[in-house]
């Protein structure tokens, strides 16, 4: 590769990666106002996040909370905040999944690794990152939270 075509191809890069850079920045400046919004599946309890799956706001709904049991009205706000952050880490990673593919112009820009697990912690993408990995997680506190009573005549 002569001098002059080395120096083109090396323009070619540094632009795409300012370019690249400024995408970045103005997705982080996008998503820092960001938050998502989740009912429980009992409906008593909403919780909205910030985009690193903060808890930003929690409301208890029509009073249904006044005849929960403590441990059932827990069971309702991690349900709601799992899925919220769930949603959260979902559309973030939407966000900045353009980021990770190699440039067409410059196939030496490879794309960004990022470690989503380090980002948003263990538990929030534990199921894969499938759009509906929140809801099968608030199933599974439901049914943990869930007492049949004609399980109770079964086993007695």
């Amino acid at each position: 590769m002569s001098g002059s075509a080395y120096e083109q191809r090396l323009a070619e890069a540094m632009a795409e990666l300012d370019a690249t850079r400024a995408a970045v920045a103005r997705t982080e400046a996008e998503l820092a106002g960001a938050s998502v919004t989740s009912r429980s599946k009992d409906r008593s309890v909403e919780v909205t996040v910030g985009p690193q799956g903060e808890l930003t706001g929690l409301r208890f709904l029509e009073d249904r909370y006044r005849t929960m049991a403590a441990g059932q009205l827990a069971a309702s706000v991690l349900e709601a905040a799992v899925e919220a952050r769930g949603l959260m880490a979902r559309q973030v990673m939407d966000a900045f999944e353009p980021f990770t593919r190699p440039s067409a112009g410059v196939p030496e820009l490879t794309g960004v690794d990022v470690d989503w697990a380090r980002i948003f912690g263990s538990g929030v993408l534990e199921d894969g990152p499938s759009r509906d990995s929140g809801r099968r997680r608030r199933d599974d506190i439901g049914d943990e939270i869930t007492e049949d009573p004609e399980e109770e005549h079964h086993h007695g």
